[in-house]
């Protein structure tokens, strides 16, 4: 079974960092690309990231280029993103996905506020 687990979001100021996780399971990791997928509250599924599966490529969407940056450990079945610089339009429900159309785990809150 696919398993896939995000944690690490929170409440955190303007300006502020944060480094999700994402753990995964019951697939060979190490043999996808991965991405991570945000939903506002109120609107549909915004692409944010996404990562080749050795690592090698990474790709943002203009919204959070220069500010977030997605990693992989496939040693360790996890995907990650370090969020800097954090914007009050950043807050959304983040969630990982093989499938961006199609985030399959519980999903981690982000919330930036003051």
């Amino acid at each position: 079974e696919v398993q896939l687990v995000e944690s690490g979001g929170g409440l955190v100021q303007p300006g502020g960092s944060l480094r999700l996780s994402c753990a995964a399971s019951g697939f060979t990791f190490s043999s996808w690309t991965m991405n991570w997928v945000r939903q506002a509250p109120g609107k549909g599924l915004e692409w944010v990231s996404a990562i080749s599966s050795d690592g090698a490529y990474t790709t943002y969407a203009e919204s959070v280029k220069g500010r977030f940056t997605i990693s992989r450990d496939n040693a360790k079945n996890t995907l990650y993103l370090q969020l800097n610089s954090l914007k009050t339009e950043d807050t959304a429900m983040y969630y990982c996905a093989t499938d961006p159309s199609k985030p399959g785990g519980q999903g981690t809150q982000v919330t930036v506020s003051s």
